[in-house]
């Protein structure tokens, strides 16, 4: 049938919705995109699945990233943007670089997950997430590894040139 995947037993494992851990989406770590400073890489992501300047408004306003993520996941809610499911990666993308690039504190925890496999571990998420199945996208740990492979990139040529 299905094999076990040991890579995701050996992997750096971590919750999208876990506010004390570095590489959270809801970790208070406010950002600044588009000229506006949102109080977390949640609130950014979920805000910018409307068009309708208050639905993003309420969204900024939340108190905390799961509030955000919250508000941003209410099935009924109108007035999304058509093409969101296209646009969310670069989205997710563009909060956690901003986020790494900010803060050294979150630059270094995620360096320090070294070369193994970055999995967010929501069951009930599977593009995310790994899903309950263990066989989900796990998007949200691809978009980490490929940021923490962009940051050592940048840290190689920023060495390169002081050695030079």
């Amino acid at each position: 049938m299905f094999e076990h995947d040991r890579s995701i037993e050996e992997a750096y494992s971590f919750s999208r919705l876990d506010d004390t851990c570095l590489l959270s989406t809801v970790s208070p770590h406010p950002i600044e995109l588009e000229n506006v400073t949102w109080t977390t890489a949640e609130h950014y992501y979920q805000s910018k699945k409307f068009v309708k300047p208050q639905d993003i408004d309420e969204i900024s306003a939340a108190e905390r990233g799961i509030d955000a993520y919250k508000m941003g996941n209410r099935w009924w809610k109108r007035g999304r943007d058509k093409d969101w499911r296209q646009k969310r990666r670069v989205m997710m993308t563009r909060a956690l670089f901003t986020k790494v690039s900010k803060f050294p504190d979150v630059k270094q925890a995620l360096l320090d997950t070294g070369d193994v496999k970055i999995v967010e571990t929501s069951l009930y998420d599977p593009y995310w997430g790994i899903g309950r199945d263990q066989r989900g996208e796990n998007m949200l740990g691809q978009i980490w590894m490929d940021i923490r492979a962009k940051v050592r990139a940048d840290l190689k040529i920023k060495s390169q040139k002081l050695t030079a």
